[in-house]
């Protein structure tokens, strides 16, 4: 029996992970948007292209929940940038009540879905999709890390003029300003990067992976990245569907690991078959420990904003930081 896989959203990041998706070959896929045609439309242009790539997905677009019952993942990329004029509490509050509404229909279709949470601000909005969801910690998981590594390795080898194969790295914490690249992890073909790249030119390097969503923006003036961010997805859902057992930097809720307890954080994490296996927990510097606890704190500080306020989003949200079911 082939694996079922719903993408909710049909934009770049949606539909370019549901091309991504099908031509691994291994998942039929519902792509899921509100936009009345815009899912049908990609998910028809994706099949006709099967006989020309060679793959048998059945991909199918709906402004609904019905075609997605059923699935292994749903992967939620719903939600607004923010626009001019909108403050950042605004976008919060609003990508919340998006966020609630859908993950609310596609777990009662779905109830032995793993969730894995990719809207923005990625671990405030995990942590939506776990409370709403009712779902235990190990079936909901927020993609950030993987793409924060990604970025911080391919910042490296092009530094180095390196192949991105050999170069080892992690970036841990919060997506975005908060993030906790691992320099003294971070090798190059087993050596140390901090013997390589003199201090200062690598905590350039760490901004510049800080800023690396910021930066892809401001070159496309409209829209931001989808390739990189579909491609940390499909990496995150082969694990999850192949049963890999792969440890990846994912966002998952915590409970005491590196000393953090009740959100979401981006740690070492082993996936698999049912979601997250196991939290791997790596030796921290100081600093490094310390990032991380501030990074923890800024998620907390903005899921209490929502709890404050959870009569503005409209969309009826259990308590937000409440232990979820074991």
């Amino acid at each position: 029996m082939r694996h079922k896989i719903t993408i909710i959203g049909a934009g770049n990041v949606g539909a370019t992970l549901a091309q991504r998706l099908a031509e691994r070959d291994y998942a039929d896929i519902v792509l899921v948007d509100i936009v009345e045609g815009l899912p049908q439309g990609k998910a028809l242009d994706l099949l006709e292209a099967g006989p020309v790539v060679g793959y048998d997905s059945l991909i199918t677009g709906s402004n609904g929940y019905a075609e997605s019952a059923g699935s292994d993942v749903v992967v939620v990329t719903s939600g607004i940038a923010r626009k001019p004029g909108m403050s950042r509490d605004d976008l919060v509050m609003t990508n919340a009540g998006i966020v609630a509404g859908v993950v609310r229909q596609a777990s009662a279709a779905s109830p032995d879905a793993v969730i894995v949470v990719v809207s923005n601000p990625l671990d405030v909005m995990a942590q939506v999709a776990l409370a709403v969801s009712g779902f235990p910690r190990e079936r909901v998981v927020g993609m950030a890390g993987v793409l924060d590594t990604a970025r911080f390795r391919a910042f490296l080898a092009l530094e180095l003029g390196a192949s991105v194969r050999d170069v080892q790295a992690y970036v841990l914490g919060g997506h975005g300003d908060t993030m906790v690249p691992l320099t003294h992890l971070s090798t190059v073909a087993g050596v140390p990067v901090a013997d390589l790249i003199p201090a200062e030119r690598l905590e350039q390097i760490v901004q510049r992976t800080r800023d690396g969503g910021a930066e892809i923006v401001s070159l496309l003036k409209t829209g931001s990245a989808y390739y990189a961010p579909s491609a940390a997805v499909a990496q995150m859902v082969d694990a999850i569907l192949l049963d890999t057992r792969q440890v990846l930097p994912c966002s998952v809720h915590l409970r005491g690991e590196y000393g953090i307890s009740g959100v979401f954080s981006g740690v070492p994490a082993r996936l698999g078959a049912g979601g997250l296996l196991e939290v791997i927990e790596v030796a921290l510097s100081e600093p490094d420990q310390r990032a991380l606890g501030r990074s923890a704190d800024a998620v907390r500080e903005v899921v209490e904003l929502i709890e404050r306020s959870r009569t503005q989003i409209q969309a009826d949200l259990p308590p937000l930081l409440a232990p979820p079911p074991a």
